[in-house]
Order: C-alpha cells, then sequence, then structure tokens
C-alpha cells in the first residue's frame, strides 16, 4: 500500500543532509555567474528545485536579482530559508507551485529536468512558457542525449528527453533554443528564450 503523503521531492528528502554536504560549492558557478549577468538588472528569476541555495541561488542573489526558490524537500527548503530569510520560498513540487501564477524574466532549473517523468517534464516546460515574460530566459541542464539511468544519490530513474526532443517542445511553446554550454562537472546547459512580441 503505497504511503499516504507521497513524496513529491524525487527522493531528495531522505538524502537531504547528504547531498548538503556533498554539493560542489563551485561546480557550474561560472556558468551560472555569466547567465545571471546576461539578466536584466534586479529581475525576479524563479529557481525550479532551489535545494539549499548553494551554489545557484546564491550566485543569482550575490548579482543582485530576487530569487524565488521552490523545492519539495522540507530540509533544503528550510536550509534556504536560514541562508537568504529575505528571499521568497515555497516548499512543493514544482508541478505544482503557485509561483507560476506569475511571471519571471528568467527561470532556472538546474539538475532537475532529467529526475521528473517524461510527462511532467513537458507539463513543466509548457508551465514555464507561460510565466516567461516576452524576452525572459530559462537555463536548465540535462543530458543532450536522449538516455536513462538510475540517480548517484536516490537510485531512483532519471531520463533525459535529448536535444532533439528538447528543442521540439521548446517550439511547441514559443520557445527557442539559442545555445548550449558545459561545466566543468560535464554538466549540459540548455539555454532558451522567449520571443520579445512584435509591436503593432
Amino acid at each position: 500500500m503505497p504511503p499516504p503523503f507521497p513524496d513529491k521531492s524525487n527522493g531528495y528528502e531522505q538524502y537531504a543532509n547528504i547531498f548538503m554536504r556533498s554539493r560542489s560549492p563551485v561546480v557550474g558557478v561560472a556558468t551560472m555567474r555569466e547567465w545571471s549577468r546576461s539578466l536584466p538588472a534586479g529581475c525576479d528569476v524563479l529557481d525550479l528545485g532551489c535545494g539549499s541555495g548553494v551554489p545557484v541561488s546564491r550566485v543569482l542573489i550575490e548579482e543582485g536579482h530576487a530569487v524565488y526558490g521552490v523545492d519539495a524537500s522540507v530540509t533544503l527548503i528550510a536550509t534556504f530559508r536560514e541562508r537568504f530569510p529575505t528571499m521568497h520560498t515555497e516548499c512543493a513540487a514544482v508541478e505544482d507551485s503557485t509561483f507560476f501564477d506569475r511571471t519571471f524574466d528568467a527561470v532556472i532549473a538546474w539538475g532537475l529536468m532529467f529526475l521528473l517523468h517524461a510527462d511532467s517534464q513537458k507539463a513543466l516546460i509548457s508551465k514555464v512558457a507561460a510565466a516567461m515574460n516576452p524576452g525572459g530566459t530559462f537555463l536548465f541542464t540535462s543530458p543532450r542525449d536522449p538516455l536513462s539511468w538510475n540517480d548517484v544519490m536516490t537510485e531512483r530513474p532519471s531520463v533525459s528527453l535529448g536535444l532533439p526532443e528538447y528543442e521540439r517542445l521548446l517550439r511547441a511553446h514559443g520557445l527557442l533554443l539559442t545555445g548550449e554550454r558545459y561545466d566543468e562537472g560535464e554538466n549540459h546547459y540548455y539555454l532558451v528564450a522567449k520571443p520579445k512580441m512584435l509591436e503593432d
């Protein structure tokens, strides 16, 4: 019989303290800082699967942006709130976040997308597209090739839809893949933009 309150953190609540100890404070920082400096000054950024806020949200905050962090792990979001008490937070699965009731100039999903089932990834891309202001940007990480594996920490299934399918989904929702990056940890980044509306 399934538990009455299913874990929506994709297993990360159980391993939250191990994850915080093992998460590198430097991997991805240079890429994140470059991306954050390309954003409008002081913009609102939605960080999906924000974890404890280090290092991704920390970089964004250091660069002067206001972060809206959402994570389903009670332990990780509590640590985030302790570190960044003036930022906006929500403890929820990203698919259920009420932050999607508003819009943002930038959205990031670092180390999250591939943890979700394929259908949830597709639904999330749709929500992100609706929540992005025209001219906004979206950054997420997932392998370039379509593949599946078990998460090293939780041993739960992970899946990358692969670049062709991600690009197809993005285009279907009015988003454009504008670039790719790799960092020192061999994480693959998708850089995405929502075109500005044409003036009449």
